[in-house]
């Protein structure tokens, strides 16, 4: 072995050999994050349940979220619930579009959706207003309960 080999191999060995110990020097700092960080909000805010009920609805905000935001985006369900800012209707969509499955935004002045890919548009109905998706984007029954909005996935 010459020397420019064993100076390589002796390189590789330390780096492998401190790998460890930046991994644990990583994982340490998370944990102390996690633990420092002040509470995020010590309201009492309803807990939401997001079992499927018998009548197949699950819940997937609060109206008053709905109202404040204008729309919830409930990725766990694949939901997008919107509230139009003219009718005030209610309407529940599969965010993710039709061309390639990325997850649509709700643009309210323009009251469509927009995809950020590949510039796909979908009105407040889900309907295709340009492309290159040419597909609908798959509704939902939706509907309020007491404070809750409910969506009929399934």
């Amino acid at each position: 072995m010459d020397r420019r080999q064993f100076l390589g191999w002796t390189g590789i060995g330390m780096l492998a050999s401190s790998f460890p110990l930046v991994l644990a020097a990583c994982n340490n700092d998370e944990e102390e994050t996690a633990t420092t960080e002040p509470a995020a909000n010590t309201e009492a805010e309803p807990e939401i349940d997001r079992s499927v009920r018998e009548d197949g609805f699950q819940a997937v905000g609060t109206i008053q979220d709905l109202e404040s935001e204008g729309r919830i985006l409930d990725k766990m369900a694949d939901v997008l619930v919107i509230q139009s800012p003219q009718s005030q209707e209610i309407a529940a969509f599969n965010p993710l579009c039709t061309h390639q499955g990325c997850t649509v935004a709700w643009n309210a002045e323009a009251t469509r959706f927009d995809c950020p890919c590949h510039g796909s548009q979908f009105d407040a109905s889900g309907e295709v207003v340009s492309g290159p998706a040419t597909k609908p984007l798959a509704s939902y029954e939706v509907k309020t309960e007491d404070d809750w909005v409910l969506v009929k996935v399934s």
